[in-house]
């Protein structure tokens, strides 16, 4: 891939605003996705327009979720009880919403990798990729955004709140492919979204200037060179002024736009906002939303942390697989909720669980997914796969199938080396509908 100059000059002319934290302007953001457009791919059939991907960070433990073992031992079960779904499995207490809509999502119940450490499971879930010290790789978002490139004037890869952590980045990919941050949370009563508005200092009449001045440097220099990096840099400039002209695409980040009942429906918290937000995302054009919630590394008393956590994440899901489905939208949207590994088989002495990649639990619905599906099991203490393992490889590759990415293409990494997207994953056919 080449890539795209950025000359300085011309960015310190042209700059509305900028990323607090990562330093990504608009302009930035967008870059190269002029040359993304252009270039031939290799195609598969695509299921799904876009992905939420819903990350639960510290590791969620499968026992409390979706993978109860209601017939071993107190110290291996835990205290919670256990309740039938609408399709007649076994899920745990903490999510009686999710359990009256199982129908409509598969629970892939034999993820496993081995990295215990909460740096090295997140970038297997985040990149499809063990971790190397030879090289940085892409996260989901950041090969989605360069695969396909933006939608609608939306940025193609958006995190809520904010960048999640290092592994969600671009890896050897140019940083213009990366997430773009809202830098707030949508369930605050003030929440904006920064770089919607104009720079301090710009208003309307400056604003119209500078577009102006755009046309005229960018005339300037396709009358004196040929090359293709200029038209690409006037389109990822024209893009970014795009985005901070154009109402419908700032609208989709105003969230009071919302109807107050259904805001509650999804629940007036950080679970709830953020994934009504990610809804409304997708809905206006973007390709890949991640997004966040809570603290799931319950060393101590899991019990209570799940009573205080799971609730809101419980309704905020329900919530979701039940709009996406009355708008139409959930064939076409793949929600993908995962966590860097599961907890331990036995409760230790704090009365909680201990980091466990060996076997764990990912819930997928819509997108082309089947509903109502368990895949895989573990084994009776929820310890190891027992049935039908699934790597973070397996997992990516079936998520980039249903974009229409085929996950074997390579792309180019610094020195001209060839980088397959996923190496060696294979798609899950049985969970495809």
């Amino acid at each position: 891939m080449r890539c795209v100059g950025n000359p300085l000059s011309r960015r310190g002319f042209l700059t509305v605003g900028s990323v607090g934290g990562f330093g990504l302007s608009l302009p930035e953001l967008l870059m190269h996705q002029a040359h993304a457009e252009m270039k031939q791919y290799d195609f598969v059939e695509a299921k799904a327009k876009s992905v939420i991907h819903v990350f639960l960070p510290g590791g969620m433990a499968h026992q409390e979720t979706f993978d109860p073992k209601p017939y071993s031992p107190l110290e291996y079960r835990g205290e919670m009880g256990t309740l039938k779904t609408n399709t007649g499995e076994v899920f745990s207490s903490t999510i009686p919403k999710l359990a009256k809509r199982a129908d409509k999502f598969t629970v892939l119940r034999s993820m496993t990798h081995g990295e215990a450490a909460h740096e090295r499971g997140v970038h297997n879930m985040f990149t499809g990729y063990k971790p190397s010290p030879a090289l940085q790789y892409p996260s989901f978002g950041a090969v989605v955004s360069h695969e396909y490139g933006p939608r609608n004037n939306l940025p193609p890869y958006i995190c809520i709140p904010n960048v999640p952590n290092e592994h969600a980045g671009t890896g050897y990919l140019p940083s213009s492919y990366g997430g773009f941050a809202l830098g707030s949370d949508p369930s605050r009563s003030n929440f904006s979204v920064r770089d919607l508005d104009l720079a301090r200092g710009v208003d309307e009449e400056r604003f119209a200037k500078r577009k102006q001045a755009l046309e005229v440097v960018n005339g300037r220099f396709a009358s004196m060179t040929g090359a293709d990096n200029v038209g690409a840099m006037s389109t990822f400039y024209e893009r970014a002024y795009d985005l901070l002209d154009t109402p419908a695409a700032k609208e989709a980040f105003d969230i009071d736009k919302e109807d107050g009942k259904l805001r509650d429906r999804y629940g007036r918290n950080q679970a709830g906002q953020r994934l009504l937000m990610a809804r409304r995302l997708v809905e206006a054009g973007s390709r890949l939303v991640t997004l966040t919630y809570g603290g799931w590394d319950m060393h101590q008393g899991i019990t209570a942390a799940f009573n205080r956590t799971m609730p809101a994440l419980d309704q905020g899901l329900s919530a979701l697989i039940d709009d996406l489905s009355e708008r139409g939208m959930l064939e076409e949207t793949l929600v993908m909720v995962t966590s860097e590994f599961g907890r331990t088989p036995k409760i230790n002495n704090d009365a909680g669980r201990d980091h466990w990649p060996k076997v764990f639990s990912v819930m997928l619905a819509g997108g082309g997914i089947k509903g109502g599906m368990i895949y895989g099991a573990s084994d009776s203490t929820a310890a190891e796969p027992e049935d039908k393992p699934v790597s973070p490889a397996d997992l990516a590759t079936t998520m980039y199938r249903q974009l229409g990415i085929v996950a074997d293409k390579e792309l180019m990494a610094p020195g001209a080396r060839p980088i397959e997207i996923v190496d060696g994953g294979k798609v899950i056919e049985d969970i495809l509908a």
